[in-house]
Protein backbone atom coordinates (compact mmCIF):
# COMPACT_ATOMS: atom_id res chain seq x y z
CA UNK A 1 0.00 0.00 0.00
CA UNK A 2 2.08 2.87 -1.28
CA UNK A 3 -0.55 5.48 -2.01
CA UNK A 4 -2.01 7.72 0.65
CA UNK A 5 -5.67 7.84 1.56
CA UNK A 6 -7.24 10.81 -0.19
CA UNK A 7 -9.00 13.33 2.02
CA UNK A 8 -12.74 12.91 2.29
CA UNK A 9 -12.70 9.15 1.66
CA UNK A 10 -13.49 6.89 4.57
CA UNK A 11 -10.66 4.65 5.68
CA UNK A 12 -12.80 1.52 5.33
CA UNK A 13 -13.75 2.14 1.70
CA UNK A 14 -10.16 3.10 0.84
CA UNK A 15 -8.81 -0.18 2.27
CA UNK A 16 -11.60 -2.22 0.67
CA UNK A 17 -10.80 -0.67 -2.71
CA UNK A 18 -7.12 -1.55 -2.38
CA UNK A 19 -7.91 -5.13 -1.33
CA UNK A 20 -10.30 -5.55 -4.28
CA UNK A 21 -7.74 -4.17 -6.75
CA UNK A 22 -4.98 -6.41 -5.35
CA UNK A 23 -7.27 -9.44 -5.64
CA UNK A 24 -8.08 -8.51 -9.24
CA UNK A 25 -4.36 -8.23 -10.06
CA UNK A 26 -3.79 -11.66 -8.47
CA UNK A 27 -1.44 -10.37 -5.77
CA UNK A 28 -2.86 -12.78 -3.19
CA UNK A 29 -2.30 -15.92 -5.28
CA UNK A 30 1.44 -15.86 -4.60
CA UNK A 31 1.07 -15.75 -0.81
CA UNK A 32 2.12 -18.76 1.23
CA UNK A 33 -0.91 -20.77 2.25
CA UNK A 34 -3.12 -19.52 -0.61
CA UNK A 35 -6.03 -21.93 -1.08
CA UNK A 36 -5.31 -23.79 2.14
CA UNK A 37 -7.72 -23.88 5.08
CA UNK A 38 -7.02 -21.70 8.07
CA UNK A 39 -5.46 -23.47 11.05
CA UNK A 40 -7.72 -24.65 13.84
CA UNK A 41 -8.29 -21.74 16.20
CA UNK A 42 -10.12 -23.76 18.86
CA UNK A 43 -6.84 -24.94 20.43
CA UNK A 44 -5.65 -23.08 23.54
CA UNK A 45 -3.19 -20.26 22.91
CA UNK A 46 0.44 -21.31 22.97
CA UNK A 47 3.05 -18.57 23.40
CA UNK A 48 5.65 -20.63 21.54
CA UNK A 49 3.46 -21.43 18.52
CA UNK A 50 5.83 -19.80 16.05
CA UNK A 51 8.91 -21.59 17.43
CA UNK A 52 7.15 -24.94 17.26
CA UNK A 53 5.94 -24.20 13.74
CA UNK A 54 9.41 -23.24 12.55
CA UNK A 55 10.97 -26.33 14.10
CA UNK A 56 8.31 -28.51 12.46
CA UNK A 57 8.87 -26.88 9.04
CA UNK A 58 12.64 -27.39 9.35
CA UNK A 59 12.29 -31.00 10.49
CA UNK A 60 13.56 -30.56 14.02
CA UNK A 61 12.10 -32.24 17.06
CA UNK A 62 12.32 -31.63 20.75
CA UNK A 63 12.79 -34.81 22.70
CA UNK A 64 14.38 -35.27 26.09
CA UNK A 65 17.99 -36.42 25.63
CA UNK A 66 17.25 -39.98 26.79
CA UNK A 67 14.40 -40.39 24.31
CA UNK A 68 16.43 -38.81 21.51
CA UNK A 69 19.21 -41.35 22.18
CA UNK A 70 16.70 -44.22 22.16
CA UNK A 71 15.41 -42.98 18.81
CA UNK A 72 18.95 -42.74 17.48
CA UNK A 73 19.62 -46.33 18.60
CA UNK A 74 16.45 -47.51 16.82
CA UNK A 75 17.50 -45.65 13.68
CA UNK A 76 20.95 -47.26 13.88
CA UNK A 77 19.40 -50.74 14.05
CA UNK A 78 17.31 -49.92 10.97
CA UNK A 79 20.39 -48.57 9.18
CA UNK A 80 22.35 -51.73 10.04
CA UNK A 81 19.71 -53.79 8.23
CA UNK A 82 20.43 -51.77 5.07
CA UNK A 83 24.23 -51.66 5.49
CA UNK A 84 26.26 -53.09 2.63
CA UNK A 85 29.55 -53.76 4.44
CA UNK A 86 30.79 -54.81 7.85
CA UNK A 87 32.64 -51.52 8.08
CA UNK A 88 29.33 -49.63 7.83
CA UNK A 89 27.80 -51.81 10.56
CA UNK A 90 30.77 -51.24 12.87
CA UNK A 91 30.75 -47.49 12.21
CA UNK A 92 27.00 -47.09 12.77
CA UNK A 93 26.94 -49.10 15.99
CA UNK A 94 30.25 -47.66 17.21
CA UNK A 95 28.96 -44.08 16.95
CA UNK A 96 25.79 -44.90 18.87
CA UNK A 97 27.76 -46.94 21.44
CA UNK A 98 29.93 -43.90 22.24
CA UNK A 99 26.82 -41.83 22.96
CA UNK A 100 25.18 -44.60 24.99
CA UNK A 101 28.32 -45.12 27.08
CA UNK A 102 28.54 -41.38 27.77
CA UNK A 103 24.87 -41.33 28.79
CA UNK A 104 25.33 -44.36 31.06
CA UNK A 105 28.28 -42.67 32.81
CA UNK A 106 26.36 -39.42 33.25
CA UNK A 107 22.61 -39.97 32.87
CA UNK A 108 20.79 -37.22 30.99
CA UNK A 109 17.78 -35.46 32.50
CA UNK A 110 14.38 -36.89 31.74
CA UNK A 111 13.13 -40.45 31.64
CA UNK A 112 15.51 -43.34 32.37
CA UNK A 113 17.78 -44.25 29.48
CA UNK A 114 17.07 -48.00 29.44
CA UNK A 115 19.82 -48.69 26.88
CA UNK A 116 23.01 -50.68 26.92
CA UNK A 117 25.77 -50.46 24.33
CA UNK A 118 25.37 -52.75 21.34
CA UNK A 119 27.38 -55.97 21.30
CA UNK A 120 29.03 -55.27 17.96
CA UNK A 121 30.39 -58.81 17.31
CA UNK A 122 26.96 -60.32 18.03
CA UNK A 123 25.24 -57.72 15.84
CA UNK A 124 27.73 -58.44 13.06
CA UNK A 125 26.96 -62.14 13.29
CA UNK A 126 23.21 -61.45 13.00
CA UNK A 127 23.90 -59.11 10.07
CA UNK A 128 25.95 -61.82 8.32
CA UNK A 129 23.19 -64.39 8.87
CA UNK A 130 20.54 -62.05 7.42
CA UNK A 131 22.76 -61.33 4.42
CA UNK A 132 23.32 -65.06 3.86
CA UNK A 133 19.58 -65.74 4.11
CA UNK A 134 18.84 -62.97 1.60
CA UNK A 135 21.46 -64.35 -0.81
CA UNK A 136 19.78 -67.79 -0.85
Amino acid sequence: MTERKPPGVSFESFVDKQIREAAERGDFKTLAGFGKPLPNDSAPYDELWWIKGKMHREGHGVLPPALALRKEAEDAVAAVADAKTEFQVRRLLGEVNKKIEAAVRRPPPGPPLGLEPFDIPAELECWRERRAAQAD
